[in-house]
């Protein structure tokens, strides 16, 4: 097997691992009472799109549905393959941080806290960047003709819940919020 999908291979397992704790976090929040859940195709449609690209990559790994590896795409798929480790674990570390204010869901609990600790102490969304590069790393350095356009399509709806995301902890955080939000990026550092 080629080392690079055994790589992606082995990280696909371990941040599954890590990620089960996310999980039962967010079926928590799904039983827990909330002050807004909106009611939006953004709940679902991204997580899907998310959860059908992972499942792209795994068959990824076995080379199904994806290029012919050639010498050529060697720097192309070290580079996917880079991008893929950072962001995988990135991911991880921003919903770690997030604590008691993690959810799958969009979602203002009753006690939730404006985190502007970790990753988020740049940037306002880190658990998206890290799933849309990710998604996109994967997809390159498996050369998943599936993976890499189910990424690039998952990007706008993405895009569409952390901004839903703003406008609700906006609401609920009022003027801390804006104070956050004008020190931090939506998804770049200090930009947006």
């Amino acid at each position: 097997m080629d080392p690079i999908n055994i790589l992606v291979g082995l990280n696909i397992i371990a941040t599954f691992a890590a990620n089960l704790t996310g999980a039962k976090k967010g079926l928590k929040s799904t039983l827990s009472e909330a002050k807004e859940r909106p009611k939006t195709y953004l709940q679902k449609l991204p997580l899907v799109l998310a959860a059908i690209t992972l499942l792209a990559m795994i068959i990824g790994v076995f080379q199904i549905g994806t290029l012919e590896y050639k010498e050529e795409y060697k720097s192309l798929r070290l580079a996917g393959l880079l991008i893929y480790l950072i962001f995988s674990w990135v991911q991880i570390w921003a919903y770690k941080t997030l604590g008691e204010s993690y959810s799958q869901e969009i979602v203002m609990f009753k006690n939730h806290q404006l985190i502007i600790k970790g990753p988020f102490k740049y940037i306002r969304h880190p658990q998206y960047l890290s799933q849309i590069l990710m998604d996109i790393g994967g997809g390159l350095a498996l050369l998943s003709y599936i993976a890499l356009p189910l990424a690039v399509f998952e990007i706008p709806f993405v895009m569409m819940r952390a901004s839903l995301e703003e406008k609700m902890l906006e609401r609920y955080f009022k003027e801390a919020f804006i104070q956050y939000k004008n020190k931090s990026g939506f998804m770049i550092p200090f930009i947006g």
